[in-house]
C-alpha cells in the first residue's frame, strides 16, 4: 500500500482572498451579525471565498437547496471541498450551515442586488429550507428559541402545533412497533409484577396440599383477583426479610507479584539442584559464563599486548587502532600506565625481523657488560645508531617473505600506528616525549634497510618524530639530529617534508632557544632550490627549517658563502604576496590614525518636523529601526556609546509618546540595533567603563524610509547682525548652524521663509511679498554677505535664497554660478566626522585572529633575520678584491634591487604590515 500523500493548506490567502474576506466582514459588521472567517470542519477549514464561487456558479443558495429541481448538490459540493472525510451525512449539513450563516445574505445583497431578509429569520434560524430571496415575516413562520435544539434543528412540536396528520399516525402506531419513530411521548410500559415466594409450612397435609394446588382464581396485574384486589401481595412485601449472607472464607495465595523473592529463591535452589554438587564449591567464584563481564576493552588489550601472545596481541592491537583512531581526543596515555611502555617495547621487535639481535630495554643505573643488545630505558641510547650498524643483516634483499614473517610485521606496524594517532593530542605527545625508547625506536626505524615492506613504518616514525621533536634537546652529535638531516637527501616528498617539519619543531615547547647548526652546505642548496618548486606544502616546510636557520650569525655566514643569497632574497619577496586577493578596508585617514574616534552625541543627526510624521506611524520595534537607518550608517571602524544612542532615541520620540505607541525598553532597544545592522554588536569598551555599540557611525545627512537624502539647512542661527539689530542689541558674530532637514528644495525653501525670514503669510496662505514698513531681511546662509545692509523686499530676499538650494530647471546651471556655498563646504562637517576611508588591499592569507599566517608571514620573518644578521657578518662581497667589508654593505647589495617591491607589500598588503614595517626598519638601521 502506498504511503498517503500529505495535504497541503486548505485555504490559499491570495489578495482576491483577503479582498472578498475583509469585504463580507464590512457587510456583517454593518448588518449587525457574527462572520466566522474560517469556519472549522473536522481538523481542516472552510475556504469561504472558494465556496461562494462555486455556489454562484450553481446558481446561488436557493437552486443548491432545490431538493427537487437540483439533488444531492450540496452533497456534491461538500465533497468536492473535502474529499475523504467521513460521515458525509454531517459534513454536508455542517458547508450548507456555514454558507447560511455566513453567505446567504451577502449573496442577496452583492450578487443578486437585492435586500436579504431581516437577520431574525435568517441568521438567527436554521438552514432548513430554501428560497431565502422571497422569505418575509409573513410568509415565513420562525419557530421558537425554546423548541430549538443546540444544533439550530427544530425540537419537538407542542401537542396544539401538531397537524391532524400526525395526530392521526400518532394514534394509530401501537407503542413498540417497528415502525418509524413519531416525535410524540411514548405510551407507559406495562407494570411488572414481583416475585411473590411461598411462605406456607414446607409440611402440608393431602388436604392442604391439594387446596394449594387446585385452579384458583387468578391474579391480574395489579393484584386484583376478579376484579377484587387482595392484601397478600401488600403482606409478602411488608414480611419479606433477606437471608444472612455467610462470611467468606479465604485463604492467602504466594503469587509472584505479591511474594518476589519467595519465587527467586525458589529458582535459585532449583538451579543448585540442577548444577549438583561439584558446583557448590564454587560458590561466590566469578567464573566466566557466571555473568562477571570482567575488564573493561582497555584493560583487556593493555593485558594482551602486555601478554606476548600473538593472538592476544593481534587482539589488542586491533582494537586499539579502532580506538586510537576514533576516540585519539580522549584516549589519553596517562590514564592506562604501562601501555605506552608496552607498545614501545612491540614496535622495536622490528630489527629482529631484518637483524640477529632482540632488543631488552634495561632500567638500571649500571648497564650490564654486555651492551649489544640493551637500550638504557632511564637516559636513551646515545650510541644506539652505532650499535644498529654493527649487527649483521639476515636477509638478502629478497621481497619474498613467510606468512610468520608478514604477520609479526603487520603487528608492528598496528602498533605503531596506535602510537601516531595518540600522539595527534599534545598530553600523549608530552608523556611519550619523556620515555627514552621511544626516541631509540624512531633512530632505528629511520635506519633500517631500505625494503619496501618498511616504507609504512618509516612514515609513522617521521610522523611521531614531528609531534615528539618539539619536546626533544637535541644536540648537533645526536643520532636523532642526524638521521632527520640524511632523509632530506632523499626524492621521498612525503619524508623530506616530514622531516623538515621534525626539524623545524626541535625544543618548540621548552623554555632554552634552539638553534640549527652543522648542516651540509648541499642540504641548505637544495632547500633553497625548492621554494622555486610550485609546492605550497613543500615550501612550508623549506620555510619554517630555514626560519630557524637563519637565525644564527654563522648560519647566515655559511648561506652567504655557500648559495646566491640575492636569489633568495628576492624568491622570499615575491612570497610575500603569494595568494593575494583584493578586500576593500576602511581605515582611519593619516590626520586621525592614532586618536580614537569618538562619537559626539551631538553629531546625530536631529530629524525634520516632516520626517518624524512619517516615523510616528510605524509601531515599535519597526519605528525604531526606521529611526537608526534614518540617522546611521555601517561602519567597521566606527562606535557608540549606548547612553548616547538611547538619549537620542528618546529625545526623538518622547515627547510624541502620549499620543502614539510606547518607546521601547532599554534592553530592547539595544538589542534592535543589531539586529537592523548586521555588522554592529553591543561591546565593552576596552578600558571596560562603557558600553558601546561597535559597527555603525551617524550619517552626515538623514534619509527617510525611502532612502531619500534629507539636506541640512545651512542658516546660521545667532545674534542679530549689524543690518537687523535694533535699538538696545548688540552685534554678535557668534552663530551656529540650523538643525533642520528637508527632502527637497522646496521644502528648505519654505523652511527659510517661515523660520528664518518670517515673512508672513496672506489668508490664502501665500507670502506676503509687499514691502512692510523698515523691517529688513538679511541672508545668513553660511556666511552669505549679500545683503550686508540688508533689504526691506521680502520678495528680492525670497528669491535670493533660491540661490543657495539645488535647481533641477534648464537655468540651474547660470544659477549656480551666485551659489557662495560648495558642496565642500557643505561636507567639511561629515568629513571630519567620517575618517575612516575606504581602501582596496591585496591581503594574504590569515589565522583565525585574523593575523597574518602562511608562506608571506614565514617569507618576511627570513627576511627580518637577513635583514638584522647581514650587517654584521665579515664575509667580502662578489668580485670584491678587498676581504673586509664596510658596514650594511651586504645589506645594500642584497636588499637594495628589492626596495621598491618591500614598499609596494607596505602599501597593499594589511595583513603583513606591522611585519614589513620591521623589515624596513632593519634594513634603515643598517643605512640603506
Amino acid at each position: 500500500m502506498a504511503p498517503s500523500r500529505p495535504r497541503g493548506p486548505d485555504i490559499e490567502r491570495t489578495e482576491e482572498y483577503e479582498t472578498f474576506l475583509n469585504k463580507l466582514e464590512a457587510y456583517h459588521e454593518k448588518r449587525g451579525t457574527l462572520l466566522d472567517r474560517e469556519p472549522k470542519i473536522g481538523s481542516r477549514h472552510l475556504d469561504l471565498y472558494r465556496l461562494y464561487q462555486r455556489v454562484i456558479e450553481e446558481g446561488g443558495y436557493d437552486v443548491v437547496s432545490d431538493t427537487k429541481g437540483n439533488k444531492l448538490a450540496w452533497r456534491k459540493i461538500a465533497q468536492e471541498f473535502f474529499p475523504g472525510l467521513p460521515n458525509l451525512a454531517t459534513l454536508v449539513f455542517t458547508v450548507k450551515t456555514a454558507y447560511y450563516k455566513n453567505l446567504a445574505a451577502f449573496e442577496i445583497a452583492d450578487h443578486w442586488k437585492e435586500d436579504p431578509p431581516p437577520k431574525e429569520i435568517l441568521e438567527e434560524v436554521t438552514a432548513k429550507g430554501g428560497d431565502l430571496r422571497n422569505r418575509t415575516f409573513e410568509n415565513y413562520s420562525r419557530p421558537l428559541r425554546h423548541e430549538m435544539d443546540a444544533n439550530g434543528q427544530d425540537g419537538e412540536q407542542s401537542e396544539e402545533e401538531k397537524t391532524p396528520k400526525q395526530e392521526e399516525k400518532m394514534e394509530a402506531e401501537e407503542p413498540g412497533s417497528t415502525g418509524r419513530a413519531t416525535r410524540s411521548l411514548r405510551q407507559a410500559p406495562p407494570q411488572r409484577v414481583l416475585f411473590q415466594p411461598d411462605l406456607t409450612s414446607s409440611r402440608q397435609t393431602r388436604n392442604s396440599s391439594n387446596q394449594m394446588n387446585s385452579p384458583g382464581p387468578s391474579l391480574n396485574q395489579y393484584g386484583m383477583a376478579n376484579g377484587v384486589q387482595t392484601n397478600g401481595v401488600s403482606m409478602t412485601l411488608a414480611n419479606y426479610e433477606p437471608r444472612p449472607q455467610l462470611p467468606l472464607t479465604l485463604k492467602p495465595v504466594t503469587t509472584p507479584a505479591n511474594n518476589p523473592e519467595y519465587f527467586s529463591q525458589k529458582r535459585a535452589r532449583a538451579k543448585d539442584d540442577i548444577a549438583g554438587r561439584a558446583a557448590q564449591k564454587h560458590r561466590g567464584m566469578m567464573l566466566p559464563g557466571t555473568g562477571f563481564q570482567g575488564p573493561n576493552i582497555y584493560i583487556r588489550a593493555l593485558l594482551a599486548l602486555q601478554s606476548q601472545i600473538p593472538e592476544e596481541e593481534s587482539y589488542a592491537l586491533h582494537h586499539l587502532v579502532k580506538i586510537s583512531h576514533e576516540r585519539g581526543d580522549k584516549y589519553r596515555f596517562d590514564q592506562f600506565p604501562g601501555l605506552a611502555e608496552a607498545l614501545t617495547a612491540k614496535v622495536l621487535q622490528v630489527t629482529a625481523l631484518f637483524y640477529d639481535v632482540e632488543w631488552e630495554i634495561s632500567y638500571r643505573a649500571s648497564p650490564p657488560a654486555d651492551e649489544g643488545s640493551t637500550l638504557d630505558g632511564l637516559e636513551g641510547t646515545s650510541d644506539v645508531l652505532q650499535k644498529l650498524t654493527n649487527k649483521t643483516l639476515l636477509d638478502d634483499g629478497d621481497e619474498v617473505h613467510t606468512d610468520g614473517f608478514l604477520d609479526a610485521l603487520g603487528r608492528i606496524n598496528e602498533a605503531s600506528l596506535v602510537i601516531r594517532n595518540m600522539v595527534m593530542l599534545e598530553e600523549n605527545a608530552a608523556h611519550l616525549a619523556k620515555i627514552p625508547s621511544i626516541r631509540d625506536f624512531i633512530v632505528i626505524a629511520l635506519n633500517m634497510p631500505k625494503r619496501p615492506v618498511l616504507v609504512e613504518l618509516q612514515h609513522y616514525a617521521l610522523e611521531i618524530a614531528e609531534q615528539l621533536t618539539k619536546y626533544f634537546i637535541v644536540s648537533p652529535n645526536d643520532p636523532l639530529y642526524s638521521s632527520l638531516l640524511a632523509l632530506l637527501d632523499t626524492t621521498d616528498r612525503g619524508a623530506v617534508i616530514t622531516s623538515l617539519r621534525a626539524i623545524g619543531r626541535i625544543s618548540m615547547n621548552l623554555d632554552e632557544n634552539y638553534r640549527l647548526r652543522d648542516v651540509p652546505a648541499p642540504i641548505i642548496r637544495r632547500v633553497c632550490e625548492w621554494l622555486m618548486i610550485e609546492d605550497e606544502e613543500l615550501r612550508n616546510a623549506c620555510l619554517d627549517f630555514l626560519y630557524q636557520y637563519t637565525a644564527l650569525l654563522d648560519n647566515v655566514e655559511n648561506l652567504v658563502q655557500n648559495i646566491s643569497i640575492e636569489g633568495l632574497v628576492k624568491q622570499l619577496v615575491r612570497l610575500l604576496m603569494h595568494s593575494a586577493h583584493p578586500e576593500e578596508r576602511r581605515e582611519k585617514s593619516r590626520h586621525h590614525s592614532s586618536v580614537k574616534e569618538q562619537t559626539n552625541p551631538e553629531s546625530i543627526p536631529k530629524l525634520s518636523q516632516d520626517l518624524i510624521e512619517q516615523l510616528l506611524k510605524f509601531e515599535e520595534p519597526e519605528r525604531s529601526s526606521h529611526w537608526l537607518r534614518a540617522c546611521f550608517e555601517d561602519d567597521p571602524v566606527g562606535e557608540m556609546t549606548q547612553i548616547a544612542l538611547w538619549h537620542a532615541y528618546q529625545s526623538c520620540f518622547g515627547p510624541h509618546a502620549q499620543y502614539h505607541s510606547p518607546l521601547l525598553i532599554a534592553g530592547d532597544f539595544i538589542k534592535n540595533v543589531s539586529s537592523t545592522f548586521i555588522g554592529a554588536s553591543a561591546q565593552v569598551s576596552n578600558s571596560g567603563q562603557k558600553y558601546i555599540i561597535k559597527g555603525i557611525k551617524p550619517r552626515s545627512l538623514p534619509i527617510d524610509p525611502k532612502g531619500r537624502t534629507y539636506s541640512r539647512c545651512q542658516w546660521r542661527i545667532g545674534a542679530p547682525t549689524q543690518a537687523s539689530a535694533t535699538d538696545g542689541e548688540k552685534a554678535d558674530s557668534a552663530d551656529a548652524q540650523c538643525e533642520e532637514f528637508a527632502r527637497d528644495s522646496q521644502m528648505m525653501w519654505r523652511h527659510v521663509l517661515d523660520d528664518h525670514l518670517k515673512i508672513p503669510r496672506k489668508e490664502d496662505n501665500k507670502y506676503e511679498l509687499h514691502v512692510q514698513g523698515d523691517r529688513k531681511y538679511e541672508c545668513r546662509w553660511a556666511n552669505c554677505k549679500h545683503f550686508p545692509q540688508g533689504t526691506k523686499s521680502p520678495f528680492e530676499a525670497g528669491m535670493h535664497v533660491k540661490t543657495h538650494l539645488s535647481d533641477a530647471s534648464k537655468q540651474a546651471s547660470q544659477r549656480n554660478k551666485f551659489n557662495r556655498f560648495t558642496t565642500s563646504e557643505a561636507d567639511s562637517s561629515s568629513q571630519k566626522r567620517d575618517n575612516a576611508v575606504p581602501k582596496t588591499w591585496l591581503n594574504t592569507q590569515t589565522d583565525e585572529r585574523s593575523d597574518a599566517a602562511g608562506l608571506p608571514l614565514t617569507a618576511s620573518l627570513i627576511l627580518r633575520n637577513l635583514a638584522r644578521l647581514l650587517a654584521k657578518i665579515e664575509v667580502s662581497l662578489p668580485d670584491q678584491q678587498s676581504s673586509k667589508t664596510e658596514d650594511g654593505e651586504w645589506v645594500r647589495y642584497v636588499f637594495s634591487p628589492v626596495k621598491e617591491q618591500l614598499f609596494y607589500v607596505a602599501a597593499f598588503n594589511w595583513n603583513l604590515r606591522d611585519y614589513i614595517s620591521s623589515l624596513t626598519q632593519a634594513i634603515a638601521n643598517a643605512g640603506v
